[in-house]
């Protein structure tokens, strides 16, 4: 499941990019969510949903077309950490941290790894943004994350890390 999965996400987020210096592939963000759910205990299900959890926000995939290829359990994970994109931006962050105290563990493993992959690449990579922002979108990822139900020690050890580095790179 876990190698289909990938196959789709990738297939699905072709041609898309990373804001950020030196435009990498969008399907490098999947594989470091999918890596860190790995690397932290997740099951099959949470890594295939690690892989699958931006298609119905960003691409033209349905929930409908996740239950069919992968499951109910798998969609329903990834219906746990997609946005409504029918709501504004600022509205949508906030629900994000409104809806993390009730996500699955599953779905609190890949979004704390979803928030230090973007904000590895906030750091490492940044896209052109002003300091503000930068500082802000990495604020906003340590409320998500700390409203999140318990993620394995490590998980919260590396995303904490990721912030760290953040912090320490902007002088914040």
């Amino acid at each position: 499941m876990i190698r289909l999965a990938e196959s789709f996400a990738r297939e699905a987020h072709a041609g898309q990019i990373r804001k950020g210096e030196g435009a990498r592939p969008y399907d490098t963000h999947l594989a470091e969510v999918a890596d860190f759910v790995t690397r932290h205990g997740g099951d099959e299900i949470a890594i295939a949903a690690a892989w699958l959890h931006d298609t119905v926000e960003d691409t033209a995939v349905s929930h409908g077309d996740l239950v069919q290829r992968f499951g109910e359990t798998v969609a329903a994970v990834v219906a746990e950490l997609t946005d409504d994109k029918a709501l504004p931006k600022a509205e949508r962050k906030r629900m994000q941290v409104v809806n993390a105290p009730g996500k699955s563990a599953r779905a609190a493993l890949v979004k704390c790894g979803d928030k230090t992959s973007n904000i590895r690449s906030v750091t490492l990579t940044p896209p052109d943004w002003p300091e503000a922002r930068k500082a802000a979108y990495v604020t906003w990822g340590c409320e998500v994350v700390d409203a999140l139900p318990p993620v394995p020690q490590g998980a919260m050890a590396e995303f904490r890390a990721a912030v760290a580095l953040f912090r320490a790179r902007s002088g914040d």
